[in-house]
């Protein structure tokens, strides 16, 4: 016997989905229709309210693929007194953002608001006063199935939601969605941990980690917006292919006022067309240059040997040269910035002037004193004693000048440090010079030891493991008064300053205070995948927690031997030694590649550097339609051809990984190596194959 209509849980769900998306498409039709005519007060205050609106009617987009909520929660009685939405009995659909009817009855509830927790937390052990938990599963945007579990009935055994394991294993093409509807417990204490504090996650391939970092930004504008609205967001990222790919993870969840940028972005006062070798790169990023820079930016102080003379009117007031320098190193002594002491200095001197005049008899007031600090003998004494520098020609002349980095690295770095940075041809000035990553870095340095850096509420740093010092205190700067969730994996550091420690790191950071958090479950990385890559980990992370991947299904994983030495899948013999050995094997690479297009979902065939223009040739000889990282797949092209360098922090249903040799040699050193053949390894979420011709690492063995 059929279920009736009205009876049927999936169809009451169904109903429920649809009045839900009336009410949200009232919700951003009732802003549309907001008339601010006669409400502004001028043509600026017009203009602010309007953007305002426009990104609240952005934010209310109904987007048809996303659903609209993804869980329910049924309370056995109110929730707590500060919660006092809730009811005896009462429930509540869990999603994206929140929707209200037109009487403000609450439809859906924001996953990040306190009612909601228990649908991250809750447990047989501890349900949270919670009686059933439903998930919701989807096809599209159109609601197929429901799953309950009922955490208060002691007779229904604990269960693996399906649900659960279909959406983390859901194929996906495109950029990185959100993970809100499988946040789990340990991840969600991540989440919402409190803005006052710095946060830093250390978690292994697959563990969700820079997911977790976007969500607790999207939870904190959340608690915090008035704040942050004032103070601002940014989320750093290692590279432009690594931003795009996460770029529409927070809009999903409503959140549009978040900037994105890289390091390199953060530091850009100069035009950056150079490059460094290790050994230069290293001693650039390490922190020791920033006191090497401090005392050659106050080398320029020079401590007066004169006096001078202010001339007002008929009287003649004369400061003393030592009443001078007694200003000087009050000022120094401070340890106030170089750019603020200097104005400073002025008002200093000006202020010695006027208690002469007040001794003489005179009444001066601050008028007075601001038109002494512009006298020109005093401007004279200033320009002379704490002149004007500027951060970059401070740099170039550090670079250029060995005796002048001589005289400041002095017991700071050794005449061999010295030697690695110095530039062999000099620049001749700040706009011909050649400048590398590094040196824009030691710029944004200089340029905060004269004026203070804009600090913003917080800052999510991710893929940290590869920064320098140097750019940790870069990092540090913008978020000087605000904090810090930093994202890493000590495992996946592929820079010769990689990072040793968190503790080292957040200390250069400015964050010591920082708690540490380790996620070890990993949901994204197939357990066969997993394994086989942790057998890196004893030689690239010693002590490090192996990830352990929940995945019920085990994944797609196979080791292939290719054709070795064969010039092939139109690849000319110019153009494998164009690309080293890009040639060799080729055909099965290709072969490997149309296997797995066959599969539902994203494919990224991932090889050295070197060998990826040989590669691309062979796609292109072959007829398969290809991307680089960054650039967005469909479902008519659905492969990227991704350079082992940028590969971090990608991910794709099914991965080739091509030739593992030839991705550790294209590293400076073995352990650089072996590291960037660990983060290729683990980019797959259903299925792996690598696939060589040569000999793979010993290490794999």
């Amino acid at each position: 016997m059929s279920t009736p209509v009205h009876d049927d849980p999936l169809s009451r769900e169904r109903d429920h989905l649809a009045a839900s998306r009336s009410a949200l498409r009232a919700m951003r039709e009732d802003v549309e229709s907001l008339d601010i005519t006669d409400v502004t007060a001028n043509w600026v205050n017009a203009a602010v309210l309007q953007s305002q609106i426009e990104e609240r009617i952005k934010a209310l987009a109904d987007l048809s693929e996303t659903p609209l909520f993804f869980g329910r929660l049924d309370y056995l009685h109110a929730p707590g007194a500060d919660q006092a939405e809730g009811a005896e009995g009462e429930r509540f659909y869990v999603g994206r953002r929140h929707v209200h009817d037109a009487d403000g009855d609450p439809m859906v509830i924001d996953w990040r608001a306190p009612v909601s927790q228990p649908f991250y937390r809750a447990s047989k052990k501890d349900p949270l006063d919670i009686g059933l938990r439903r998930r919701f599963g989807y096809t599209g945007g159109d609601l197929t199935a429901y799953e309950d579990e009922h955490l208060s009935d002691p007779t229904e055994a604990a269960t693996t939601s399906k649900l659960l394991q279909q959406e983390i294993e859901r194929p996906r093409v495109g950029p990185m969605r959100d993970i809100v509807a499988t946040i789990q417990p340990e991840q969600d204490e991540i989440v919402r941990a409190g803005l006052a504090g710095s946060v830093c996650v250390q978690g292994g391939p697959g563990t969700g980690k820079t997911a977790v970092g976007l969500h607790r930004v999207a939870f904190l504008l959340y608690a915090h917006r008035e704040r942050l609205a004032r103070t601002g967001t940014l989320v750093i990222g290692p590279n432009k292919s690594f931003l795009h790919y996460i770029e529409q993870v927070l809009p999903a969840l409503g959140e549009l006022t978040v900037h994105q940028a890289t390091v390199d972005d953060l530091v850009a006062h100069v035009e950056v067309r150079g490059a460094d070798d290790a050994t230069a790169a290293v001693v650039k990023g390490d922190a020791r240059m920033a006191a090497v820079l401090r005392r050659a930016l106050y080398a320029h102080v020079a401590l007066p040997t004169e006096g001078l003379v202010v001339v007002r009117g008929s009287r003649r007031w004369r400061v003393a040269a030592y009443e001078l320098e007694e200003i000087v190193r009050e000022l120094l002594a401070r340890d106030i910035r170089y750019g603020a002491a200097r104005e400073a200095l002025p008002q200093r001197i000006a202020h010695a002037v006027l208690v002469q005049m007040e001794r003489a008899g005179e009444a001066p007031d601050d008028r007075v004193q601001n038109a002494v600090a512009r006298n020109a003998a005093v401007k004279a004494a200033v320009k002379a004693v704490w002149p004007q520098v500027d951060p970059a020609k401070l740099v170039l002349r550090l670079l250029s000048d060995a005796d002048f980095l001589a005289a400041h690295a002095e017991g700071v770095l050794t005449e061999d440090e010295q030697k690695a940075v110095l530039w062999v041809k000099p620049a001749r000035s700040v706009k011909s010079a050649k400048w590398s990553p590094a040196d824009a870095v030691l710029i944004d340095e200089a340029t905060d030891l004269i004026e203070r850096t804009h600090s913003l509420g917080h800052v999510v740093l991710d893929e940290a493991q590869d920064l320098s010092p140097m750019q940790y205190r870069a990092v540090g700067r913008r978020c000087s008064t605000g904090s810090a969730t930093v994202l890493g994996d000590l495992a996946q550091g592929t820079t010769p300053w990689a990072t040793r420690s968190w503790e080292e790191a957040l200390a250069h950071l400015g964050k010591g205070e920082a708690v540490v958090e380790e996620l070890t479950a990993g949901f994204r990385v197939p357990t066969d995948v997993i394994t086989y890559a942790s057998r890196l980990l004893p030689h690239i992370a010693p002590g490090l927690t192996p990830v352990a991947s929940i995945r019920e299904n085990p994944g797609f994983f196979e080791i292939r031997t290719t054709g070795a030495g064969a010039v092939d899948a139109g690849v000319t013999e110019a153009g494998a030694a164009d690309a080293g050995t890009a040639g060799a094997g080729t055909a099965d690479v290709v072969a490997a590649c149309r296997e797995l297009l066959e599969r539902e979902g994203s494919v990224g065939l991932i090889a050295a550097d070197a060998r990826v223009p040989g590669l691309a040739e062979a796609l292109g000889a072959a007829g398969i339609g290809f991307v680089a990282p960054g650039e967005e797949t469909t479902h008519a092209t659905r492969l990227t051809l991704v350079p082992a360098s940028l590969a971090k922090g990608l991910e794709y249903d099914y991965v080739v990984l091509d030739e593992p040799r030839a991705v550790v040699d294209g590293e400076p050193d073995e352990r650089t190596g072996l590291r960037r053949l660990y983060v290729c390894l683990t980019r797959a979420v259903s299925g792996l194959i690598v696939t060589h011709g040569t000999d793979l690492p010993p290490q794999l063995a």
